[in-house]
């Protein structure tokens, strides 16, 4: 057995004091040793031993640079000595080598926000609480270690603050603008935002996962009575499905709608073949995409008639939605009920189905169907030939003109600052 496979049955053992004498007998011989220094250092932190614990850890840094652990805990032992500085440096230097790591970040924030850089310390308080919660952690004392829980409470803390000021000052300004009757629903959208309100789901499959709109009639499929201008888009599908065929047949343009292989594997399966969902976009993140929109040409001035739920940065999206053979998109949930989401089925191949709110639809050519993904909702292709759908995003029609722009000004802002639970 190696010393390093003894050093390590040792600390299993919980004979740290002999492990650790191990690995300084390691160093005497293999001075580079990177679990000897990463280890020999942590014990020397642990004693507040910080020269010794530093210069044991600089080490390991130069002899590897590309190491994470090593640069992460240097940026510790700086922390807990008190300088600041060079914590920060290395505690950058440490996750341009592992961007995802959560932790590093949150002790950033944390040395960002004694040193007073509020903006600053905000941002990555924001993404480090965001990146660990959407794997499970942090969402509450349990998932928490207790290392952790007073900078994990005080990233809560300045997050919820920050939305409240935003909140406040959007909102003064907009009552300004249009009157205290007429920003009722929203400043309640906002109370339930910042979870000073319980919100009363109206329906109770109805859940966003980012802004809830209060008092909007709740429906799987809203009525088609509610869209006048729906006739006339469905009048387009030809002219539309000729473009979208042109596409298809196109060796650029499409792009995957999941933009990493993680949330692919997360949010779809296949059937007998590898799932697949891409689309040609004319609108992603609300920014338009001139060269599909100049490919198509009747395509884009008939989107261009659309209620658009336009939101900088964040909506609509418009695209020709293409399933592959076998796919199925697993159930999810759309982040606010103040858009609804609209689909012109273009190439629907029999067993090819939506379900929204537990209720089945099956797509028919040529005929729009507009439902509230802030259901739950998923959609299958069980067929061996190609779906396509137009997918866009439009207003609630319940919403009043004033609250469109209401929202529109508040999403940007209030989403900058999102994460999973703060």
């Amino acid at each position: 057995m190696s010393a390093s496979s003894q050093a390590q049955q040792l600390l299993r053992q919980g004979r740290i004091a002999e492990g650790e004498q191990l690995y300084k007998q390691i160093l005497e011989t293999s001075p580079e040793d990177l679990e000897a220094l990463n280890f020999t250092a942590l014990a020397a932190l642990r004693r507040r031993e910080y020269d010794r614990a530093s210069g044991l850890l600089t080490k390991a840094v130069e002899a590897h640079p590309t190491d994470f652990h090593s640069r992460y805990h240097l940026a510790r032992t700086h922390d807990e000595a008190g300088d600041l500085d060079q914590a920060l440096l290395d505690y950058r230097a440490a996750l341009d080598l592992q961007p995802s790591s959560f932790v590093a970040r949150l002790h950033l924030a944390s040395t960002l926000d004694r040193g007073g850089a509020r903006d600053s310390c905000l941002q990555h308080y924001v993404r480090a609480l965001a990146e660990a919660q959407g794997q499970g952690h942090w969402l509450n004392p349990a998932t928490t270690p207790t290392n952790l829980q007073s900078r994990v409470e005080r990233a809560v803390q300045l997050i919820r603050e920050a939305k409240r000021g935003i909140a406040d000052s959007v909102l003064s300004q907009l009552r300004e603008k249009f009157g205290t009757a007429d920003m009722a629903r929203v400043s309640k959208a906002l109370r339930i935002y910042l979870r000073e309100v319980t919100p009363n789901y109206l329906d109770p499959r109805q859940h966003p996962t980012f802004l809830y709109f209060p008092d909007l009639p709740p429906s799987p499929y809203p009525d088609r009575h509610l869209f006048p201008w729906i006739e006339r888009f469905e009048a387009c599908t030809a002219v539309i499905r000729e473009e979208m065929l042109q596409r298809l047949g196109a060796a650029d343009g499409r792009e995957r709608v999941f933009l990493n292989e993680t949330l692919e594997r997360v949010n779809l399966r296949g059937i007998d073949n590898e799932p697949s969902w891409n689309g040609y976009y004319f609108y992603r993140h609300g920014v338009r995409r001139e060269d599909n929109c100049a490919a198509c040409p009747a395509t884009a001035a008939a989107i261009d008639e659309l209620p658009l739920s336009r939101v900088f940065g964040h909506g609509p999206e418009v695209l020709y939605s293409v399933f592959t053979p076998g796919t199925h998109l697993m159930p999810h949930r759309g982040v606010t009920n103040t858009r609804l989401v609209g689909h012109l089925p273009l190439a629907v191949p029999e067993d090819c189905a939506l379900r929204v709110g537990g209720e089945l639809h099956v797509w028919q050519e040529g005929r729009v169907i507009v439902f509230d993904d802030t259901y739950e909702h998923e959609a299958w292709n069980r067929s061996t030939g190609t779906r396509v759908v137009m997918i866009f995003d439009i207003w609630n029609p319940h919403l009043t003109d004033v609250e469109r722009v209401a929202v529109a000004e508040l999403i940007p802002r209030m989403g900058a600052l999102q994460s999973v639970d703060s």
